[in-house]
């Protein structure tokens, strides 16, 4: 579906993007440039901008496809029927860790995916003020900077870490969840940017992650990232975690499946619904 060439130049696309809506704005918005789409949920006209702008060059570089993605859903829920249709698409969250973006920190990311029938292809995950690019081509593997990726061994049962989101995220019931895996004595710390926190795992810095939503312009790019660096992604019920939606959540990504499937154990054991 996509060459290694046809990745540099999404790629190329990607940092153009951000050089132009993003990197111009960080530290640098003004009060009437943030508005809020929910409780602790900015958007900035760099998000809007920078969407725009993907939406612009990724179709143009791929006559026929459509794009999800994060901002035009908040604006028409409709668009997530793409995820289901014919065209190929492309996934799209213009600034993952927009709060960050906000408050002045470079812990934030652009994260594009490709999918065909619900089948991700490729992915691009770039944090510009970090310095970091993780691409992805299915089949083929992960880079993370150039530099092919590899997860981290499988972790010892007595000292796995595993990272999940601040508890103002979490639903209903799923502090159980989090005291059940911490008296299985796992080391569970929260994590700030969803995009970083991919690569993280898909360079071995990371062993797991749990994951309580499953919006797709979230996780398409980071869950081809780690696959293709030899890790393993599950829905709490074990099926393999669908970008249309409708998982049991908590789904997990980590190392291997041998440890999804001691933390999905755990979970599911503390009373978590599947």
């Amino acid at each position: 579906m996509i060459s290694f060439a046809e990745l540099a130049e999404v790629e190329d696309i990607i940092r153009s993007v951000n050089d132009k809506a993003v990197l111009p704005r960080f530290r640098s918005l003004n009060d009437s440039d943030v508005a809020m789409k929910g409780p602790m949920d900015p958007v900035t006209v760099a998000d809007r901008e920078a969407e725009d702008l993907l939406r612009e060059r990724l179709t143009a570089f791929l006559p026929g496809s459509v794009v999800v993605g994060e901002e035009a859903v908040s604006e028409d829920p409709s668009v997530l029927d793409a995820l289901t249709g014919a065209a190929p698409v492309w996934i799209v969250d213009p600034i993952d860790g927009t709060r960050n973006f906000v408050a002045g920190s470079s812990r934030f990311s652009t994260l594009v995916a490709l999918a065909v029938g619900g089948v991700l292809q490729a992915s691009w995950t770039y944090a510009p003020v970090i310095g970091r690019i993780g691409t992805a081509l299915a089949g083929h593997g992960a880079q993370v900077d150039g530099v092919p990726a590899r997860v981290a061994a499988g972790p010892a049962a007595a000292s796995l870490p595993v990272t999940t989101s601040h508890p103002v995220w979490w639903p209903p019931t799923y502090g159980r969840a989090v005291d059940a895996l911490r008296e299985a004595e796992l080391d569970v710390r929260y994590f700030d940017a969803c995009g970083i926190e991919y690569l993280d795992l898909a360079i071995g810095a990371r062993s797991a992650m749990v994951l309580t939503w499953e919006h797709s312009w979230d996780h398409a790019a980071g869950l081809l990232l780690v696959s293709e660096a030899g890790g393993h992604a599950a829905a709490l019920d074990g099926a393999p975690v669908r970008l249309a939606g409708g998982n049991a959540l908590p789904f997990v990504a980590a190392t291997d499946a041998a440890t999804t499937g001691r933390i999905r154990e755990i979970i599911v054991e503390s009373g978590q619904a599947v």
